[in-house]
């Protein structure tokens, strides 16, 4: 690539710092939690406009779209705008959503996880058309809704609304800056017990549902050294998420207990497996008091749009030496970061339904450490929410 174009691509992004880093400041400011991303979304589609995108709306979930161009080849770039709630207020030293700078590092709910790719992301798409790096692309900005349930929106992307199959994704959850290019599946499940109601006193009469899950429960504690392993992904795991339990007193026998269960699932390991090693810790003589069960998620939209789906994420990986992967070393080493490796996630994406599903070739990268995420100290450097549109500006022009 021409150095001009790189250097111009770094002139014009700097230039928009300042106006960048308040944009994202103000996307933080607005509270984007449970999916109630519409306000977020407004904001945002009005920075879109100015910046002249061809086409501007809210798809039929309430995702916000933006698109430049009308070529044949399609790249999405891919950032959640909705959050995980605050917690308990007071662990917070600053307000969660005007946040804080503190040695250029925004400390807000979301910073992280993921509004920081947002500014990049548009302002780079931007400079992009206007340097002819676009030309013979379609380049859409999909803000969407992620946090309850990870692929939903890129499902709805597909086939509903606008029903466009990209050819490449650039995901936007938090990499350091770096490339990424996999992470484990999950799979969402519940195990429940039916027992037999009775008075607390008059116990031996009936059947506790909590007893009949113990064995299950310990089961899952110690099953992670049995579990499949990749030496990219690394090993799968499994928790006992939630417990909720149903009883007439507390002072009675329960007669309804449910586990949910968090199965983090490697490469190579499937979803029928991941069921079947659960269902396998249950006691011969309880069978027919407790169920394994796949969740699935079929909540509306703060649109009212309701997409039903199965809560199964499956793993996925790009090798190294896919195309869009060296694009992505190659647009960073231009833009003059260190070399790095590729990497993964220790969390789940969108990823799981553009490459783990779809089967298209995606990547990751942005500002931000996943760590972060989901904590008091959910933070991003604002330099490198600026820099990170540098490399969104060139990444289309190196496919």
């Amino acid at each position: 690539m021409n150095p001009e174009i790189i250097q111009e691509v770094e002139r014009r992004i700097q230039a928009n710092a300042e106006t960048m880093k308040t944009f994202m400041r103000e996307i933080c400011a607005i509270p984007s939690m449970n999916s109630q991303i519409g306000p977020v979304g407004e904001r945002i589609a009005q920075e879109m406009r100015k910046l002249n995108f061809d086409e501007v709306r809210f798809d039929k979930m309430g995702n916000i779209l933006g698109r430049i161009g009308n070529g044949e080849r399609v790249i999405v770039f891919d950032s959640h705008i909705d959050t995980v709630g605050i917690g308990d207020p007071d662990e917070w030293e600053w307000d969660p959503f005007e946040g804080k700078i503190e040695d250029g590092v925004l400390y807000a709910r979301g910073a992280c996880d993921e509004k920081g790719s947002t500014p990049g992301m548009i302002y780079g798409m931007a400079v992009a058309r206007d340097l002819g790096l676009l030309d013979g692309w379609t380049a859409w900005y999909f803000g969407n809704m992620e946090e309850w349930c990870d692929g939903i929106a890129a499902n709805t992307f597909v086939e509903v609304d606008p029903k466009i199959r990209p050819d490449y994704v650039i995901i936007g959850e938090p990499t350091k800056m770096n490339i990424y290019r996999g992470h484990k599946g999950r799979l969402e499940m519940k195990v429940v017990a039916k027992g037999v109601s009775a008075h607390a006193a008059s116990n031996h009469v009936g059947i506790n549902a909590i007893y009949l899950l113990l064995p299950v429960i310990a089961g899952i504690r110690d099953m992670e050294p049995q579990l499949g392993d990749h030496p990219f992904l690394g090993n799968g795991k499994i928790t006992v998420s939630d417990m909720t339990v149903q009883t007439p007193s507390i002072n009675a026998v329960p007669d309804e207990a449910v586990i949910y269960i968090d199965r983090r699932m490697t490469f190579g390991e499937t979803e029928e497996e991941a069921i079947a090693q659960v269902e396998a810790l249950i006691p011969e003589e309880y069978k027919d008091r407790v169920t394994v069960e796949p969740l699935f998620y079929d909540e509306p939209s703060y649109t009212g749009f309701v997409f039903p789906v199965e809560k199964y994420f499956p793993a996925w990986i790009l090798e190294d030496d896919h195309p869009l992967v060296q694009a992505g070393l190659k647009a960073r080493r231009l833009i003059g970061l260190e070399d790095a490796p590729s990497g993964k996630w220790s969390f789940s994406t969108n990823g799981i339904y553009w490459a783990g599903k779809a089967n298209i070739p995606s990547i990751g990268f942005a500002p931000g450490d996943e760590v972060t995420a989901h904590t008091v100290n959910d933070c991003v450097i604002l330099d490198d929410v600026v820099k990170a549109g540098e490399f969104y500006a060139l990444i289309a022009a190196l496919l």
